[in-house]
This record gives structure tokens, sequence and C-alpha cells, in this order.
């Protein structure tokens, strides 16, 4: 199976998409899931590659007109069971290409 690159993302600095790359982190523990995750703010996207991007309502538009990979905006970034029921199947789609 494929290691994904999962990537979140919040506006300014890196400290919101620190918090969700914890919650993605324990998500994927929980399901026994290995996959790179990396924080980062949305200025940073430019010329980077992931397989899948997490991110809030309010930046989904603007992190998909930079990045080509699927985008799934998160409301609560320490909700676990969200990340789950939004990204847990396409997470598993994409370790399988």
């Amino acid at each position: 199976m494929k290691k994904l690159t999962i990537v979140s993302v919040c506006g300014f600095g890196v400290g919101s998409s620190l918090f969700l790359k914890m919650t993605i982190d324990n998500m994927l523990a929980e399901e026994d899931i290995e996959a790179d995750t990396q924080p980062h703010d949305i200025t940073s996207l430019s010329g980077m590659r992931a397989d899948i991007v997490f991110t809030s309502g309010e930046l989904e538009e603007r992190v998909r007109g930079i990045m080509s990979c699927p985008t799934i905006a998160i409301d609560n970034f320490m909700d676990v069971d969200e990340i789950r029921t939004k990204g847990l199947e396409l997470i598993r789609e994409l370790m399988q290409k």
C-alpha cells in the first residue's frame, strides 16, 4: 500500500494546522494507517506535493486553487470523528492507488 502525504493547512503560521495534524495523526493511529502528515500555512503550499489536504471551510476554495489533490474542509480541528467521517474512506482509496 502507498504511504500518503497528508497536509493540514491554516491561514497564518502553523498553530491551527499543528492541532489539525495531531488530530489526523490520532485518527490514523486508531485505524493503523501510516502516513506522512505535515502542518503548513496556506502561503507555503505553492509547489508542494500532497495526496490529500485537510483545512478549514474558510480556506477550502483557496487551497483547491493551489493544490491539485483532494481537499477536505474540517469544522472542528480537534474532532477525530469528524476527520474519520470526512476523510477515512478517501484516505483508504488513495492508499490503494
